[in-house]
């Protein structure tokens, strides 16, 4: 009988042994069951973002001979609130293009177009405009490749800390043409001058790479709008140095003067109209300059008497920028020097305030006026900017004078033709006009910083030059076009 249970026995161990198996190999195939189990497939798996990164790096690296450590891809940003943010993050925003540049529509690009980056990428290092530095990422349409955070911080650049460069394809147009729209007490190649030098240099920010100024381009981005410069004689150098920018310096029959629709009409014993106003029809663009000097309000304080003082009311804007404000899509406005006495009294300009003659001290001086009314305009024109959520202003800074050995009355001269005498590099990361500065701080405006950008170039004035070459006062106040504007007008271009 004990030989006889031997036989169940292993029939039961081969049966727990068969249905281990079974088991066993049905945890195996199991969908549900196998979930459990952590996949090999995402275990250290390295982020796209990272891999395009690393990608980058070693082809700049390998393009510069430079080692590792010592090249710093990410943009400098100022007052950056990103310091939480992780390196994917960081590396994610660079890859974002802005929608606005492109004309996308808003549309965010998607992960193919990375291959046009790496494309983009390797065609920019063979520029001979790199000289050896570490270009700013660009993409298929040759436009900066931008990141998220600096978007809202002007593309993350201060677009007047940098250096002058030579640059063998300038200028934009010729001084010999442009007699369209330019002066010809501005183009310094009709007069005696001799020296050329100048037109050769183009700015360039330390932080970024600015984008090559086209008419196209300009034209393409401002379809359907409008661009109005509001400010003294030097804002109507950057009125004709854009003119002349967009069109090459050639003439454009096909261009419509359309300065009847904004009151810009020469009035009977005027010398000049109040403005200009230029309509490109391909586009639809439409440029205009409106001479106001002090930036303020001007009315007669007895309009029936010809030789009548003028209300100068320093919290008021001109009325015209009052009136068309609704019309304009982009804003620039200056003022600076005709805030002196003597021009003051020349013009017979009254202080007001509060509709009422000025009887505060405060602001009584020269300075005290200007600075008051220049934060007075632009805190008027950012209460307005609700109303106009597609509107830009910029308040450009002031454009520096380089009279040397007295002032424009008492002998002083510019007559230097050697460029970039006293520097040719912008370090400081604040405004040279700090009264521009703290006014448009806090508000919606955007300050145009063409200040000490233009201090480094003291031969670009018209100094002692002009088309009948008679000896006089010397003009180192405006500027020789082709010359300085133009990059006030790139810069501009940068940040539309």
């Amino acid at each position: 009988m004990k030989g006889g249970l031997k036989v169940p026995r292993i029939s039961l161990i081969l049966i727990g042994l068969v249905c281990a198996t079974v088991i066993t190999l049905a945890y195996v195939k199991s969908p549900f069951l196998s979930s459990w189990t952590p996949s090999q497939d995402h275990v250290f798996q390295i982020s796209p973002d990272y891999k395009v990164k690393d990608e980058e790096v070693l082809r700049e690296r390998n393009r510069l001979g430079k080692s590792e450590e010592s090249v710093n891809f990410e943009p400098t940003i100022s007052n950056s609130s990103t310091k939480g943010s992780s390196t994917k993050d960081k590396v994610t925003e660079e890859l974002i293009t802005n929608t606005e540049i492109e004309g996308s529509a808003g549309i965010p690009p998607s992960f193919t177009q990375r291959g046009d980056l790496k494309g983009a990428l390797e065609e920019k290092s063979s520029s001979r405009e790199q000289e050896n530095e570490v270009a700013a990422p660009v993409n298929s349409a040759d436009s900066p490749i931008v990141n998220l955070t600096s978007a809202s911080k002007d593309h993350g650049c201060n677009f007047a800390k940098g250096r002058w460069v030579t640059d063998d394809s300038r200028p934009l147009y010729s001084g010999f043409g442009c007699k369209q729209w330019l002066s010809s007490m501005w183009a310094c190649r009709l007069t005696q001058r001799m020296d050329f030098e100048y037109e050769k240099l183009r700015w360039r920010p330390r932080d970024c790479e600015m984008e090559e100024f086209t008419g196209a381009n300009f034209l393409k981005r401002m379809e359907n709008k409008t661009l109005a410069f509001i400010g003294d004689s030097l804002g109507r150098q950057q009125f004709q140095s854009l003119m002349c920018m967009i069109t090459g310096g050639e003439d454009r029959p096909d261009v419509l003067n359309v300065g009847r629709e904004y009151g810009l009409v020469k009035a009977r014993g005027a010398k000049r109209p109040d403005g200009w106003a230029y309509r490109f029809p391909s586009t639809q663009t439409t440029i205009l300059y409106y001479w106001s000097a002090s930036l303020c309000n001007l009315t007669p304080i007895n309009a029936s008497n010809p030789a009548t003082d003028y209300a100068m009311h320093l919290d008021r804007p001109p009325a015209f920028l009052s009136r068309f404000l609704p019309r304009f899509d982009v804003l620039v406005l200056n003022t600076g020097h005709h805030w002196n006495r003597g021009k003051l009294n020349a013009n017979r300009w009254v202080m007001y305030v509060g509709g009422v003659p000025n009887t505060n001290r405060k602001i009584a001086d020269i300075a005290g006026a200007k600075n008051f009314t220049i934060h007075s305009i632009i805190n008027w024109i950012n209460s307005e900017l609700p109303k106009y959520p597609g509107l830009k202003v910029f308040y450009r800074s002031i454009s520096p004078r380089h009279f040397f050995n007295g002032d424009w009355n008492s002998g002083g001269t510019c007559d230097n033709t050697t460029p970039l005498a006293g520097g040719k590099e912008v370090l400081q990361d604040e405004s040279s006009d700090s009264t521009a500065a703290r006014a448009v701080k806090g508000t919606a405006v955007k300050l145009l910083d063409i200040t000490a950008v233009s201090e480094l170039r003291d031969e670009g004035h018209i100094s002692r030059y002009s088309i009948k070459a008679t000896p006089g006062m010397q003009d180192c106040l405006h500027w020789c076009l082709p010359g300085v504007p133009d990059t006030w007008n790139e810069i501009l271009f940068a940040q539309l």
